[in-house]
């Protein structure tokens, strides 16, 4: 049997290193911020606000990241803060994640 040359012991070291190495520089963790704002923001209403369970009740289209239709629908928020200033029938965008099992209101902003 021969022995395989250095040459390609050397080249296909190399080849697994450069394999790995981009395979973990492609792997974001989901608290990172790029991953936090790569969902997209969506349009909604705001039908219900609950600041005791920091839950919202929105009116809103397609959410594409999380694969729902438009419907209405309860959300957790991430921080109760979010909830200062809003009121119901309020046009907002907002950015909506699946965190911890629940779905979660991550941004909110009026839809000026």
């Amino acid at each position: 049997m021969k022995k395989p040359s250095m040459k390609l012991v050397h080249f296909l070291a190399a080849a697994a290193l450069a394999m790995a190495s981009g395979a973990q520089a492609q792997t974001v963790p989901a608290s990172h911020p790029t991953a936090a704002t790569a969902a997209p923001r969506s349009e909604g209403e705001v039908r219900k606000i609950d600041r005791a369970q920091g839950k919202l009740t929105l009116r809103h289209g397609p959410l594409e990241n999380l694969g729902m239709p438009a419907m209405t629908m309860v959300f957790r928020v991430a921080d109760p803060k979010m909830l200062d200033g809003l009121k119901e029938g309020d046009e907002v965008r907002f950015t909506a994640e699946r965190a911890n099992g629940a779905f979660t209101v991550t941004a909110i902003e009026p839809a000026h």
